[in-house]
This record gives structure tokens, sequence and C-alpha cells, in this order.
């Protein structure tokens, strides 16, 4: 299987071979996202996510039928790549974290391309696990409470990851999403270029028929719309953080 951003290793979890294999919860999970400019984020993160992050939206995947690629948001963490504004050593200093990074050091994944066979996996490059130290996974054969929380986590992870993607795909084909580009000239001199992701298309969104509008408003992205438009002004407030 594919490994994820963050993510060293991913294996399933099997109640056998690891009977005795426990999370030291106390080990800072900071590290694995420092190197990371951007986290997918669910739509139901973007009240949330938009007092600090720019959300935008990337093209994942291949066009469909109708020659269109399907989208999904993203909270932006830096303006360069590599870069994450919002870790400082082994502390996460936004108010916000983002349950993409919360879900840390677990992930549901498809086994054998199977998309009903989901597994509960870990990153077994992860320091944090071992046999000694930390909450016991299993016992007596069975998923421990720590176990079953963290599944219950991904779970409603993996379904708000679904309805985020049939959001997007509305988005999609109503072509309410172009190109952008952000530019911005640091105290110093030095040019940022940010290009490569998509923003709301102003003009086709004012320009919308009265009946896609209330499609808008009855799916509930009017109030995600707005909340990705209020989010884009972070931007800026990123590159500040450059010169600090």
């Amino acid at each position: 299987m594919s490994n994820p951003p963050m993510y060293g290793e991913l294996q399933p979890l099997d109640r056998e071979v690891h009977k005795n294999l426990k999370l030291d919860t106390a080990a800072p999970v900071v590290s694995r996202v420092a190197d990371q400019n951007s986290v997918f984020l669910a739509a139901v993160e973007f009240g949330d996510a938009c007092k600090e992050f720019p959300v935008v939206f990337v093209r994942t995947g291949d066009a469909g039928a109708d020659g269109k690629q399907p989208v999904a948001p993203l909270a932006v963490l830096g303006l360069k790549p590599g870069s994450n504004l919002f870790v400082d050593g082994d502390k996460w200093t936004a108010t916000y974290v983002p349950a993409y990074v919360r879900r840390y050091p677990f992930a549901m994944a498809r086994l054998d391309g199977n998309a009903n066979n989901l597994a509960v996996c870990y990153d077994s490059k992860w320091t944090g696990f071992g046999e000694t130290t930390g909450e016991a996974l299993f016992a007596n054969g069975e998923p421990t409470e720590f176990l079953q929380n963290a599944r219950a986590f991904l779970e409603n992870f993996e379904q708000e990851a679904e309805r985020t993607r049939l959001i997007c795909n509305l988005l999609v084909e109503m072509d309410l999403l172009q190109d952008m580009r952000f530019e911005a000239t640091l105290p110093g001199g030095e040019k940022l270029d940010v290009e490569g992701f998509l923003a709301l298309d102003e003009k086709k969104y004012a320009e919308l028929a009265d009946d896609k509008v209330l499609q808008l408003h009855r799916n509930g992205l009017v109030a995600l719309i707005e909340m990705h438009r209020l989010s884009m002004g972070n931007m800026n407030r990123l590159a500040a953080r450059y010169a600090g």
C-alpha cells in the first residue's frame, strides 16, 4: 500500500502479530508534519481552519469521463516547499490541529485495492511504538478501549473525507474553481510565487443562476465557500511570518 504524507510505512494491525504493541502517546508527533506545507482538510473543518490557514483546492487523480479532474481541499501551512510555519521544535503553534494530523500515527487503508476492505493501520516507522511503554493496543486478543477510540476517530475521518469528496465534485461540476497564484515580496526582498492551487472563480460564482445558488445553499456549500474566501486573507499573514 502507498504511504500518505507524514507516514513512514503503514502496516495493518493484527491482533496476533501486534498483541504486545504499545503506543507512547507522550512522544510528540509534530516532527512528522514539520516538512509538510499543506495537509488534507475535510469540509467539516473549514470553520475552525479558515481562522488560521488559507484553505485552497488542488487537483487529485485522473480526469473523469467529463474531462474534469477531481479536487480536494488543503490547509496551507507554509508557502515554500518543505516549510511548515506552525511547527516550532516539538510544538504545534496554531490553535487548530487538522484531523489529518490528529489521526497520526494511525490511518485507515484499503487492502488489496478493495474499497470495502478497510483496515486500521499504523506507522511502523514511528518511534512511539514499542512493547514496553505506553497504551496497549490489544488485551487478551481484543482491541483495547484506546484502540477502539482510535478506530472510531478514523471511521469518522473517512466518512467526512467522503462527504468532502462529494462536495468537491459539485464545485467541479459547476466549474466554480480556477487556477490561482499568490505573489508576495518579503521585507528582505525575497519574492514568493505560489501556484498550483485552485480557488473560487468569483465571476462565475456571482453569475450563477438562482436555482444553482439554491442548490449550493441546500447542500451547505454557500457557507463553505464563504469560509474559503475568508481564509484566503491568511496568505498574506503566512508571508508576513517568513519576515518575522
